[in-house]
C-alpha cells in the first residue's frame, strides 16, 4: 500500500528540520486533531538533535505531508528499563484509515529494537478511545494510568493518560509489561 510513499529519518545537518518543524508546530493540517500534542519550536528542536533517527514523516507522492512520528531512546539498561518512546503520532486526517500510523509505529519500534531497546511506550489521554484501541491492536497494553497528566484547557479539569507498552524481543519474559496495580502522578514518572 505505500510502496508510492516516502518514509524518511530526519537527518540534523539538513535544512528540512527548520521546515519539518515549522510545519508540525503551525500547520492546521497534521495537527487538526485537538488530541495530537503541539509543542514550542524549542521542543523539537532539542528532538530532532538528540534523537534524529526517531523522527520520521511520510510524504504523499506529490509531496504533502501526510503525518509524522517522532520519539527518544531513554532509561536505564542497568534496571532493564532502556526503551523507545513515542512522544508523538500525527496523521493528516485525509490520510487516516490506511495503516499509516500502524507503519510509523512500526518503523518506530525497529529504530528501538536496533537500539537494544526492551520495550516501546508512549502516553495516550485515557478518553482517545480511538487511539488507545489502535494501540492495543498494535500490541500494546496499558502498563499503567496516569493521574492529571495532560493539562486541560478552557478551565476543564486536567486528564488522565495510560502509559501503554509493548515488549520488545530484548525482553523475553516480558516483565516491562506487568500492569502496574495502582495509579500514579506525573511527578512519580521517572
Amino acid at each position: 500500500m505505500f510502496n508510492s510513499l516516502s518514509f524518511a529519518s530526519i537527518c540534523c545537518s539538513s535544512y528540512e528540520i527548520v521546515i519539518f518543524t515549522l510545519i508540525c508546530v503551525f500547520s492546521s493540517h497534521s495537527n487538526l486533531d485537538p488530541l495530537t500534542e503541539t509543542y514550542g519550536i524549542p521542543f523539537y528542536l532539542q528532538y530532532l538533535a538528540h534523537w534524529p533517527e526517531y523522527f520520521i514523516v511520510a510524504e504523499a507522492p506529490g509531496g504533502e505531508l501526510m503525518g509524522y512520528i517522532m520519539g527518544k531512546a531513554e532509561g536505564s539498561v542497568a534496571r532493564e528499563e532502556w526503551h523507545g518512546h513515542v512522544t508523538a503520532l500525527s496523521v493528516a486526517p485525509e490520510f487516516r484509515r490506511l495503516g499509516l500510523a500502524a507503519k510509523l509505529m512500526e518503523m518506530l519500534e525497529k529504530i528501538s529494537e536496533r537500539k537494544g531497546g526492551f520495550f516501546v511506550d508512549l502516553f495516550v489521554r485515557v478518553s482517545n478511545q480511538v487511539a488507545v484501541k489502535m494501540y492495543k491492536q498494535l500490541g500494546y497494553s496499558v502498563y499503567r494510568t496516569v493521574i492529571e497528566y495532560y493539562s486541560a484547557s478552557n478551565g476543564e479539569p486536567d486528564e488522565d493518560a495510560y502509559d501503554m507498552r509493548k515488549a520488545l524481543s530484548r525482553d523475553a519474559e516480558k516483565k516491562s509489561i506487568i500492569p502496574l496495580p495502582h495509579p500514579v502522578r506525573p511527578e512519580d514518572i521517572e
